[in-house]
């Protein structure tokens, strides 16, 4: 009897540890919290699901999203898993994000409400199914049927003055001295100041458009010869103006600007494409490298189809004590030449920042994130040429980094990341094409490799590489990562697991692109579409929302799918806006 009392109490001991361990650990069950849509763009809407506990990483959230009033969900991209984290003290101060579920949803149309139906699920226990709705932010447009006041030198400052939401003030050709403007504007009904042609109207060789607290103003057409400011902005649009300047659309200090349009302009500065311009002692601010194109801090501003030349930094976001609110920024379609340190700087993104669609040409970092805070921010279908030292710079322990579809094409290493000392973590890199190849080296302070295929040494456990395609032109196959090296594309698939990786060399390309070695002088911008038939075409992983309209048998890896046109970069013809 005693001997089927201790049978029945063990057997109850073991069903009992065996519930527990199927229950999981008490704190790896999801706690759904509070979901919101901060920030809404013009084509993107941002989603953060915050929650408790899920200390095993493994719950997910499942997004579909439809205009709201039709019937059919299409699926988007899953939210990115976030845990709580901070950057303790590698920046000033210490930054810190929660846990959440955090995503975007892309390619949607401007001014119009969504529906989006999240589903959590989590294996450990937690389940909710909620639907959200948002609105995408509607293109800065004149308001309908405005008062245009003609204006002139001597009238401007009058004018402005007294001008009332839904003006239109029209400047005659001439120069204007410093401006700044004194009046706000209303939703749908903006205060415009517009050049009536291509004449130099505004600005001076000193000074600056000071659009400093303004909300809802429009400034169209100018040419500055100075900076802008935008500092304490919100829905404020610069476009189509022509900006000469060291600085030149700035609010580069807390609280930065809000909610602002810049688009369609032309931004240039002097910065020489040279050997001692490019990572050189002088970064921090001596006279071979210096210079901003549009830096901004603050949230959910769009910067959009500029041209960005000969700056130090092209596009940038701040570092450090000078962050605020850096989340729900698109930076697309900019045409950027000549960045002698990084062509777009997103530095210090805290989510749901969207680098996509930008060609980068003579530049000495192509896209830099150092470090993201938690994420994700996101790097889409980006073109880079004759990057001096490396295509994607982490460093101080970047966390929550999505590269997809990128494409560069450079000397030294191809598939290459510069990250200081530091790891990075949660990064994902899939469906990017990197050739790199012969003319690498020493670029001042920094390194452009000396011609592997790929080069990842901050790579570890917490990130993802896979269907990428890799290559060399004029030195031996080979790569490392973290500090595994590898000789052939079977050796980097052990390494990672990455066994839909290709190796490809510069023929992927469908036109003559030749490899931009050396560096200097400057080159043109290159067609790097790939050719029919290449080992690249069809062989990336299905992102949706991202490359569902793919024209094979699947998506094409690299930044362009075959029989598709080149995007246009840079400047759009005038009455051309988000389609």
């Amino acid at each position: 009897m005693k001997t089927l009392n201790r049978l029945a109490i063990n057997l109850l001991l073991v069903a009992t540890a065996f519930l527990i361990l199927s229950a999981g650990r008490p704190g790896d069950a999801t706690i759904p919290g509070k979901i919101m849509t901060p920030y809404p763009t013009i084509t993107c809407l941002a989603i953060e699901w915050f929650i408790e506990n899920d200390d095993n990483n493994n719950g997910k959230v499942e997004v579909s999203y439809r205009v709201a009033g039709e019937m059919q969900w299409q699926s988007a991209m899953p939210l990115l898993r976030v845990p709580a984290g901070s950057t303790g003290n590698r920046t000033r101060p210490t930054y810190t994000w929660q846990n959440k579920h955090s995503g975007s949803i892309f390619n949607l149309q401007p001014d119009t409400e969504y529906e989006i139906r999240l589903s959590l699920s989590d294996p450990d226990g937690g389940k909710a199914t909620e639907i959200v709705k948002a609105r995408t932010r509607p293109v800065p447009c004149e308001a309908v049927n405005p008062r245009i006041i003609e204006v002139n030198p001597v009238t401007l400052e009058k004018a402005a003055m007294h001008a009332e939401p839904g003006d239109v003030l029209l400047l005659s050709p001439g120069f204007y001295g410093t401006f700044t403007m004194p009046v706000d504007g209303e939703p749908g009904k903006p205060v415009v100041i517009r050049a009536d042609n291509a004449h130099p109207v505004i600005g001076s060789t000193f000074d600056a458009v000071n659009l400093e607290h303004r909300h809802h103003v429009i400034i169209d057409g100018l040419t500055v010869w100075g900076p802008v400011r935008l500092r304490w902005a919100e829905n404020v649009a610069v476009r189509y103006c022509r900006i000469e300047s060291q600085s030149g659309i700035i609010a580069k200090q807390q609280p930065g600007c809000t909610n602002c349009y810049i688009a369609d302009n032309t931004v240039s500065y002097k910065m020489p494409w040279v050997a001692e311009s490019t990572g050189s002692g002088s970064i921090w601010g001596g006279p071979a490298n210096i210079g901003e194109g549009i830096e901004l801090t603050g949230p959910g501003n769009v910067i959009c189809y500029n041209r960005v030349t000969g700056f130090r930094d092209c596009i940038s976001t701040m570092e450090d004590l000078w962050v605020y609110d850096q989340m729900c920024i698109d930076i697309y379609n900019n045409d950027i030449y000549k960045g002698t340190d990084d062509a777009i700087e997103a530095d210090f993104a805290m989510n749901n920042c969207r680098i996509m669609n930008n060609r980068i040409t003579n530049c000495g970092m192509g896209l830099s994130s150092q470090p993201g805070l938690g994420g994700p921010v996101y790097f889409i279908r980006n073109v880079m040429y004759n990057i001096s030292m490396a295509p994607f710079k982490l460093e101080r322990r970047s966390y929550g980094n999505l590269f997809f579809h990128n494409t560069a094409v450079k000397a030294g290493d191809g598939f290459f990341e510069h990250h200081g000392q530091d790891a990075f973590y949660r990064t994902w890199w899939f469906n990017n094409l990197c050739i790199g190849g012969s003319g690498g080296g020493k670029r001042g302070r920094y390194s452009a490799g000396d011609g592997l295929a790929v080069s990842l040494p901050g790579y570890n456990a917490t990130c993802k590489f896979d269907y990428n395609a890799v290559g060399t032109a004029n030195t031996p196959f080979a790569g490392k990562i973290g500090d595994q090296h590898f000789e052939s594309i079977e050796g980097l698939h052990r390494l990672t697991g990455a066994e839909h990786c290709v190796q490809v060399n510069m023929s992927v390309f469908a036109a003559e692109t030749t490899f931009p070695d050396p560096v200097f002088p400057e080159r043109q911008p290159q067609d790097l579409r790939i050719a029919a038939g290449s080992a690249a075409e069809d062989a990336a992983l299905i992102l949706p929302n991202i490359n569902d309209e793919f024209t094979g048998k699947g998506p094409d890896i690299g930044a362009y799918e075959t029989g598709k046109p080149l995007p246009h970069y840079g400047p759009r013809p005038r009455g051309v806006d988000e389609d």
